[in-house]
């Protein structure tokens, strides 16, 4: 089952207008409507904000009538998840997004020491 078609079975459950899902959501019904289709690709804030209409958490959704979950992400820090827990799955993504975010905060500081060190070169030169 797809993202979209989870929502909508969850929407259908609760026995939710597609209007009153889009009131909760804060957007128009034809801009939610297109999330049921699938002509919308559902961003991360707006699906957190659907799983908690739903009250439950976003990994939840994701993983709802599915019995295993396999992530293969081809990036620096790429990695293998097989299993049927949503908990792992939402930690390892998280752990992804920390590493993510290592590595930018070390190349902001190495841009950071170039500047610095350009501007005590210059700063030697000015005062000799």
């Amino acid at each position: 089952m797809k993202v979209h078609e989870k929502i909508r079975f969850m929407r259908e459950s609760k026995e939710w207008s597609q209007e009153e899902m889009a009131a909760k959501l804060n957007m128009s019904v034809s801009g939610y409507s297109k999330i049921e289709r699938g002509e919308t690709k559902g961003y991360i804030p707006k699906l957190e904000q659907i799983a908690k209409e739903f009250d439950m958490e976003l990994m939840d959704l994701l993983s709802f009538g599915e019995r295993h979950i396999l992530i293969n992400e081809n990036s620096n820090h790429g990695c293998n998840v097989i299993g049927s827990s949503p908990e792992l799955v939402f930690e390892n993504q998280k752990l992804h997004l920390i590493l993510v975010h290592k590595d930018e905060t070390i190349e902001h500081l190495r841009q950071d020491i170039a500047r610095l060190t350009d501007m005590l070169e210059l700063y030697k030169k000015a005062t000799a």
